[in-house]
């Protein structure tokens, strides 16, 4: 049995890594815009890459890296304020400066250094700035750092994600801590916006690339801020096998537990973080006639402008929600589908029940929301996502974002 226990710490929770967060000049603010995470060993690496065809030099650099070096990796540079995306071939040229100035300072190839960037599209890195940056976050690399690189991954996020987590498996005990940002352009379709984690176990590149997808499929890839998905998305693992630890095929069910229970933390994080967010929305789907379906409708329930706004504004407008699970494309069965915002159970099998909507409204004043809606497609399919409720502030956070 699994023994999952919280610790402090974040990425550098885990033996055997280090990690700095600190301003290099790219954010005019003035605000950290800079992270650096090493491992003091080699370790075995996976990434889990944005779906979306205009990816950004990082993207393209990172991925090609995990790819030439099999799965191995020694150190994680990652610059907010700028997403070096639609930047063309001096983009890559600037990743990859990254990549080698990092590689530099830790003492690797510059294959065993992973590339990732947030902030605005289309804007050149300054990489005099980001070149000081990197050996200013080398000299400042401590096993306390966590949280100044949970810091420095920031933009609009209100707050910094990060956590970690003490495993004890029958053959052992590991660590396994991360950090996340994101805030805004969030339907990642693979993972965050941006995602890191780590770990002390020792497993095989080609284990840990399974793990976290698997890790990834029910946690950041079922949030929902907007429906957008970025350039930049990404998710990368390390792990050095500081801990003696190894997983197995018999400790590698155990191991996918723990590590989806910290990359939940890190996504559900983002969507309370959301930008312009009031409100935790946990949409879940049963009633489907397979998980497939049951995911389709959940993702159009939480991108719908018309749910977000409802729930935002107390309106226990179940209709909404009907007419979303009935457009979504999944099997659907009105005279058998049912609806409850928290526990309120506001159409069952076909019939309204709108005298339970004062009942309803008192719930959505509440800042963690559930809807649950149950398809009626006579399956046991099911699926969670989070997402927020849709507000001005997010509006004008977004026509604000360039100027």
């Amino acid at each position: 049995m699994t023994n999952v226990r919280e610790i402090a710490g974040a990425i550098t929770a885990p033996a055997g890594y280090r990690a700095a967060g600190i301003a290099c000049g790219i954010k005019a603010s003035g605000k950290p815009d800079l992270a650096l995470v090493v491992s003091n060993t080699p370790a075995s690496a996976a990434g889990v890459f944005t779906t979306n065809l205009a990816q950004a030099a990082p993207v393209l650099v990172a991925r090609d890296h995990i790819r030439r070096t099999g799965g191995q990796a020694r150190a994680i540079v990652v610059n907010s304020g700028c997403a070096n995306a639609c930047t063309g071939e001096e983009g890559l040229a600037h990743a990859a400066t990254m990549a080698r100035q990092t590689a530099a300072v830790v003492r690797c190839q510059p294959e065993e250094v992973l590339v990732a960037s947030t902030g605005v599209i289309g804007v050149k890195l300054d990489m005099s700035k980001v070149c000081r940056g990197i050996s200013e976050a080398a000299n400042a690399l401590s096993g306390g750092g966590g949280s100044n690189a949970a810091v420095a991954i920031m933009t609009t996020d209100p707050f910094p994600k990060e956590t970690a987590a003490e495993v004890s498996l029958r053959n052992g005990r590991i660590r396994i801590g991360g950090i996340a940002k994101g805030s805004g352009m969030i339907e990642p379709m693979m993972a965050t916006m941006l995602g890191f984690i780590t770990t002390d176990a020792a497993i095989q590149p080609p284990m840990l690339h399974r793990a976290l997808k698997a890790a990834v499929d029910s946690t950041f890839n079922a949030i929902s801020v907007d429906g957008e998905c970025s350039t930049n998305d990404c998710v990368f693992a390390l792990a050095n096998g500081a801990s003696g630890t190894r997983i197995t095929d018999a400790e590698y069910d155990s191991f996918v537990e723990a590590l989806r229970g910290v990359c939940e933390t890190l996504a559900v994080g983002i969507v309370r973080g959301g930008e312009g967010a009031t409100k935790l929305i946990t949409v879940n789907v049963t009633g489907a006639k397979n998980d497939a379906d049951a995911r389709m409708a959940a993702r159009a329930i939480a991108n719908s402008p018309l749910v977000k706004t409802a729930v935002h504004g107390g309106d226990p407008n179940w209709g909404r929600l009907i007419a979303v699970a009935g457009r979504s494309g999944a099997a659907f069965m009105l005279d058998r589908a049912t609806v409850r915002i928290g526990p309120v159970e506001l159409f069952h099998e076909g019939v309204p029940h709108d005298e339970r909507s004062d009942e309803a409204a008192a719930y959505l004043r509440h800042r963690d929301i559930s809807i649950e809606v149950n398809l009626g497609a006579d399956g046991d399919g099911r699926f969670r996502m989070w997402t927020c409720d849709l507000s001005a502030e997010y509006v004008r956070i977004n026509a604000e974002y360039r100027t």
